[in-house]
């Protein structure tokens, strides 16, 4: 098991957010996480990746245990190594090129000399289809690009797993396909993904795993595909059912 997750529990203000959150991942899973808006899919991986302070819960990592809540420094800089984070909104520097924001996690975060830097960094852009794109700055890019960008970072640190959080949820909808491409294609070469997505084409066709989240709780767990032919859960009934009547 590359990562096991244990009671994992966040309150805001008294609010309950995250109340007893399990999961397991295996290396070459892709996990979707479902669930709607405010049922805490983007608070718990933002938690795992210590984004945010879990208020209690254990991370186990290639054997090696975490405490979610009292993890120290140097901890949360050993699972970072092993992880890497694409973000809503991009989060890239705009006063740097595709390359410079590819290769600044690089030298600075992993002190990599410049040169292989800039190697790595090309390949990875390459990978994400923005080898032509080098000496564009965010503003001269479209949402889409600068999500593949996100991506090529990421990837570039060469990460056991990445976590996405909604990836293509400030896309406009012409420019969703050329992100869930780049995301399709990590999955056929084996990455590791935890995805938090509402894009059900992806989970149902590329994601091997879903967890369906509501009100802080896991609901249902398990294979995409049984999951969407036949969900155990009536909230997971239901949650399947307004979907498919909102395409209608």
């Amino acid at each position: 098991m590359m990562l096991k997750i244990r009671d994992v529990r966040k309150q805001f203000s008294g609010l309950t957010v995250l109340d007893g959150i399990d999961l397991d991942v295996e290396k070459g899973d892709v996990t979707a996480i479902l669930g709607p808006s405010g049922s805490g899919k983007t608070t718990f991986l933002r938690c795992l990746n210590f984004l945010e302070r879990a208020d209690s819960g254990k991370l186990v990592f290639d054997g090696e245990t975490f405490d979610m809540h009292a993890a120290r420094k140097a901890e949360i800089a050993k699972v970072r190594k092993k992880t890497a984070f694409v973000f809503q909104n991009y989060n890239l520097f705009l006063n740097k090129t595709a390359l410079q924001n590819v290769t600044l996690g690089l030298t600075s975060g992993a002190g990599l000399p410049k040169d292989e830097a800039n190697e790595r960094a090309f390949r990875a852009l390459e990978k994400v289809g923005m080898a032509d794109r080098l000496k564009n700055y965010p503003s001269q890019l479209s949402g889409g690009q600068q999500q593949r960008v996100a991506i090529a970072r990421a990837i570039a640190m060469d990460p056991e797993i990445i976590y996405f959080d909604e990836p293509t949820s400030a896309l406009d909808p012409e420019l969703i396909g050329e992100v869930l491409g780049v995301m399709r294609r990590l999955a056929e070469e084996g990455m590791t993904m935890l995805v938090v997505t509402h894009e059900m084409d992806f989970a149902r066709n590329v994601s091997n795993k879903v967890m369906f989240m509501d009100g802080g709780k896991v609901i249902e767990s398990g294979a995409s595909k049984e999951f969407f032919a036949a969900p155990k859960q009536e909230r997971s009934r239901e949650f399947i059912r307004a979907i498919r009547e909102a395409r209608e």
